[in-house]
């Protein structure tokens, strides 16, 4: 009697996707310090596929992605060294028709040609109004151009350079804020400078004038800044030199806050008329 032959079942086929990426690979781009590419690379070997790429174009488009990734990375350490906020950047800047300000001055500000001539900018204008933002968005343009950046509240960078003089680290203070590519210093002026703070300013003004670019964030005047100063002398030769060649960028306008309540009050209309 001939033996009935025994039926296999049928291999199931596979519930989902099928990962391109297996351990091996994975501990390779590990060893590597590739893991970045784990992500992306299931996606680049489709599109490879269906452009029919080469080997030698299909490695490049994975090394372009690695140093993309890693150009990024950088970026975003350096930033938050810099004391630079991170929602502050050039794609998050809204130009609200309500604001007024030189839009041409503004587009050639962010080619940083200042800092190739190491001149100064001034972005001043009442409070709200976005002075802080655009000098961020400066800052975060630099550090993507490899450029060192540092950036202070002014009361801020007053109080550490006090407590750089208490420890005789002040030169050596000067010394690294004079090195720094562009400087970046917010809310200038808002209150009174006593008599170290004064000389701080000169100091400072006096270190980097012709040596670096320094941006100057305040609500007042350079004319006004003298008045908030213990020395009016020092305090003129300081302002003297960070005008000398300056870009002036006035902002004015309702501020956010302002802004923000005219946006919820007229959507609140549009509610109540439905």
């Amino acid at each position: 009697m001939t033996p009935t032959p025994t039926t296999r079942p049928a291999a199931s086929a596979p519930t989902g996707p099928v990962d391109p990426v297996g351990a091996d690979l994975t501990k390779i781009l590990r060893a590597l310090k590739l893991s970045g590419l784990k992500d992306t690379l299931p996606e680049r070997l489709a599109l490879a596929r269906q452009q029919q790429m080469g080997h030698a174009t299909f490695l490049e488009l994975l090394l372009s992605d690695e140093v993309s990734r890693r150009e990024s990375r950088s970026a975003t350490l350096r930033a938050a060294k810099a004391g630079l906020d991170p929602a502050m950047r050039l794609e998050t800047w809204h130009d609200e028709p309500e604001l007024s300000y030189d839009r041409m001055l503004w587009s050639d500000l962010t080619t940083l040609r200042f800092t190739e001539a190491r001149t100064g900018v001034l972005i001043l204008g009442p409070v709200g109004v976005g002075k802080t933002h655009l000098a961020t968005a400066l800052g975060h343009i630099a550090i993507r151009r490899r450029m060192t950046v540092a950036f202070y509240r002014s009361d801020k960078l007053f109080t550490r350079l006090r407590a750089a003089r208490l420890d005789n680290t002040l030169e050596a203070e000067i010394r690294r804020l004079t090195g720094v590519d562009l400087l970046i210093i917010d809310d200038f002026a808002l209150r009174p400078l006593d008599a170290t703070q004064t000389n701080d300013f000169y100091e400072l003004v006096v270190e980097r004038h012709r040596q670096a670019s320094t941006i100057w964030v305040s609500n007042r005047e350079p004319s006004e800044w003298l008045g908030m100063t213990t020395d009016a002398l020092l305090a003129q030769s300081a302002v003297d030199r960070l005008t000398s060649g300056a870009h002036t960028l006035v902002v004015e306008g309702p501020s956010y806050r302002q802004r923000a309540r005219v946006g919820v009050d007229t959507t609140t209309e549009a509610h109540h008329a439905q």
